[in-house]
């Protein structure tokens, strides 16, 4: 659960940055609208959608390469190609709104400003989502997710350099301890790699992996930073909107790789190939595209209720759940090095959370003189 500063800060955001300066009544408004209760529910949900996503994706993804996939741009598209699925509550939204409204009722809410900055995560997306298919391709998915578990060292990084998001000494001993489990992996990465991966493929698959989650500990933040910029109220019904143009524009890069890949006249003939069956195949594609959609749902339904580093931290503490998940379906190898890099995780996990705790009870209690200082006068 976020601090109540994180809190403020979103609920602030958009106000901060409006064209006309933010007032009392202003910021009464804003509270309205979007109670703390309110704020922290929708913290919950969209947190349970990501760990639906962030869990599930990566073991599907895998289920395709082991049994027989082997189109990696094609793998990578589905992470995104499930935007139309947004269409349904949008449109369920938007008739509620025309109820109410009758014919004055908007049919989108984004702004020109918005949508660019959404078309250029959308873009970075792509980039990303073909990063990490081929990560998960060429390495066991409990490797990749321990890899992924450094995306929060580089998010707290871009976070202070994007969005001024404050180091304390126990989120830089956690971006510590993070980087040095990923660095331990670095040590030992062929002791896991699988039987039909050459050495140049895995060594590739790792480093690609790390760029992955360099690339996507950017994206991150700046979905704050285009949050902050966007000089409009940001709701839940706007999140929704931007996650169909970010998708929408991320299944753009990935088909002109599917394109010049020829990756669109392979399916059928990998789909009769496919070890589970033609059907199966089929099935695992369709949940693969439905199971990505809640990874960027509540991705980016927890940047809005919180931060792009409490995203961040959720991704990365969910990491015990997938590697043990990877172990009992793919009966995964987890080796010495593994477990010193999770329990590394943990302890930076740990640290930060706790450092977090700390500075909370330092807002609720504060030091006795400053509260002197800040007395006015009789």
């Amino acid at each position: 659960m976020p601090s109540k500063k994180w809190r403020l800060n979103r609920l602030n955001f958009t106000e901060r940055n409006r064209s006309t300066p933010m007032t009392n009544q202003t910021m009464e408004e804003m509270n309205t609208q979007m109670s703390s209760n309110t704020r922290r529910g929708l913290l919950v949900l969209n947190c349970v959608i990501l760990a639906i996503g962030n869990c599930a994706g990566p073991l599907v993804m895998r289920l395709y390469f082991v049994r027989g996939g082997k189109r990696i741009w094609f793998s990578s598209w589905l992470e995104t190609a499930g935007w139309p699925f947004i269409l349904i509550p949008l449109i369920i939204i938007y008739m509620r709104r025309r109820s109410k409204k009758g014919s004055n009722a908007e049919l989108f809410f984004m702004k020109p400003r918005l949508f660019v900055g959404s078309v250029v995560i959308g873009i970075l997306t792509g980039l990303d989502n073909y990063l990490y298919a081929y990560g998960v391709a060429k390495l066991p998915v409990s490797t990749s997710a321990l890899i992924i578990a450094s995306q929060l060292a580089f998010t707290a990084v871009f976070a202070y350099f994007l969005v001024k998001m404050k180091f304390t000494s126990y989120s830089v001993n956690a971006v510590f301890l993070l980087s040095i489990g990923a660095g331990v992996l670095a040590l030992h990465t062929s002791s896991d790699r699988p039987a039909n991966v050459s050495s140049k493929e895995y060594y590739l698959g790792f480093f690609m992996t790390i760029a992955a989650a360099v690339l996507y500990a950017f994206i991150l933040p700046l979905i704050e930073l285009i949050y902050m910029k966007a000089k409009q109220a940001i709701t839940y019904t706007l999140v929704l909107e931007m996650q169909m143009v970010v998708c929408f524009f991320a299944t753009i890069v990935c088909t002109v790789g599917m394109l010049v890949n020829n990756d669109f006249q392979a399916i059928p003939r990998e789909a009769k190939e496919y070890e589970l069956g033609e059907a199966k195949y089929y099935l695992v594609v369709v949940f693969s595209g439905m199971i990505w959609q809640c990874f960027f749902l509540g991705e980016l339904g927890v940047v809005f209720s919180a931060s792009s580093l409490v995203s961040g931290i959720v991704i990365a503490v969910l990491l015990p759940v997938t590697e043990i998940l990877a172990v009992i379906f793919f009966a995964e190898k987890f080796q010495a090095e593994k477990g010193v890099s999770l329990a590394l995780s943990l302890w930076g996990f740990v640290s930060y959370f706790y450092g977090e705790i700390q500075d909370n009870k330092r807002k609720k209690n504060p030091n006795p003189e400053m509260q002197l200082l800040q007395t006015p006068n009789p």
